[in-house]
């Protein structure tokens, strides 16, 4: 039966049928093209003398027995007031160790800290530029290759910088033969047994790095948010977002490449790039730290690299899919394509406050949008 009018006014037009003395109720579902279960949720409804009763109704739970309470809440906030610079994980392994009787899952202490303002939430890109430093040291690093350029024996480097916010320390400066994620991930492998882990990272867009319309997600990405890192992208064609990065390039390029170059192979530019990095750290002052050097304001990471990286976990409530070959999944009868750098990873899938329309989380990360009116997968671009 064609449907006319508001929402409200065509369910009470096919209750009034439905309802009819004598009226064959399957027949009126059928053609109204309404379920037998809705019918009798709507006869329901209207019945129970509530305003707007017939009217789309929220789908969140009424209750949450599982809410952390007060008291939890409080420890966690004691926590992190002690350990300011720590996240979830560690929260939640001191309260184990405490003894508490409820720990709560690291997505929930996540956004308790996010909700009393003491955690940094997932900032846009447009949050990165600004005239400004990170207040402590590992808060935020910035990481880019510097333009590659020809070596004597043919080949060709890559450099690969990586430097601190706070105390512009430059914590990598490495030759490397490709831009490849992997490459990438090796050199930050070695990175992060000697400093630890940094809370966020800011990187520009496109392969390795992602965020770019074709690479929103890269394996890349994936494996840093396993480890709790945030990943943030500079706005494209704005390289000031990454200031002291482009000034390090500079520097760099100002102090060894030009004067120096060409070199032999890449052995010859990873043993220069290793004596420049110490001098840039230690003896170079900088006149934007008060003409101190990198070294003397940097500190190593309290947030230690796992030996191995443990399980992806969420919340019991989530729906958690493994996501397939080609970034695909299933929900609900329907197959959705996530990023394929998520291939065999877990998911979990939230209702939003908008009906038919679920959020995708990995880790603490939301990467997507479930429209079921639609039929799509809205990506999230951070």
């Amino acid at each position: 039966m064609p449907w006319s009018g508001t929402v409200e006014e065509q369910r009470a037009a096919f209750l009034e049928q439905f309802q009819a003395e004598g009226a064959n109720r399957r027949e009126v579902c059928r053609a109204w093209g309404i379920s037998a279960k809705t019918a009798y949720k709507w006869a329901a409804r209207a019945g129970s003398q509530v305003d707007d009763a017939l009217s789309n109704q929220s789908r969140r739970p009424h209750t949450s027995p599982a809410a952390s309470t007060p008291e939890v809440e409080a420890q966690i906030l004691a926590l992190r007031a002690q350990y300011p610079t720590w996240g979830a994980r560690k929260i939640a392994r001191l309260m184990h160790q405490a003894g508490a009787s409820q720990v709560p899952a690291l997505s929930t202490i996540t956004r308790i800290l996010e909700r009393h303002g003491v955690l940094r939430p997932v900032a846009h890109r447009a949050a990165a530029v600004g005239a400004f430093e990170r207040a402590q040291p590992n808060e935020l690093w910035q990481m880019d290759f510097k333009g590659h350029f020809a070596l004597r024996d043919g080949a060709r480097s890559h450099p690969l910088l990586l430097i601190d916010d706070h105390s512009r320390y430059c914590l990598a400066a490495h030759a490397c033969a490709n831009q490849q994620g992997q490459t990438v991930q090796g050199v930050l492998e070695g990175v992060f047994t000697e400093y630890g882990l940094p809370e966020a990272m800011l990187m520009d867009n496109g392969s390795p790095w992602g965020s770019d319309a074709v690479h929103v997600y890269t394996p890349l990405v994936v494996w840093l948010l396993r480890h709790e890192i945030q990943v943030l992208h500079g706005r494209p064609r704005h390289p000031q977002t990454q200031g002291k990065l482009e000034r390090l390039n500079r520097t760099l390029e100002e102090e060894l490449l030009t004067p120096h170059g060409p070199f032999a192979d890449l052995r010859a530019v990873e043993a220069a790039l290793r004596e420049w990095r110490q001098t840039y750290n230690e003896v170079r002052p900088h006149q934007a730290l008060s003409m101190e050097v990198p070294a003397g304001r940097y500190r190593r990471s309290v947030r230690a690299k796992p030996a191995q990286l443990p399980a992806v976990e969420y919340e019991a409530a989530d729906e958690v899919r493994k996501v397939q070959a080609g970034g695909r999944i299933s929900y609900r009868g329907r197959e959705w394509v996530l990023p394929k750098a998520l291939r065999g990873q877990p998911v979990a899938l939230r209702p939003t406050e908008q009906d038919g329309r679920v959020a995708v989380y990995f880790c603490q990360q939301r990467v997507a949008v479930l429209d079921a009116a639609t039929g799509k997968v809205e990506r999230v671009r951070r």
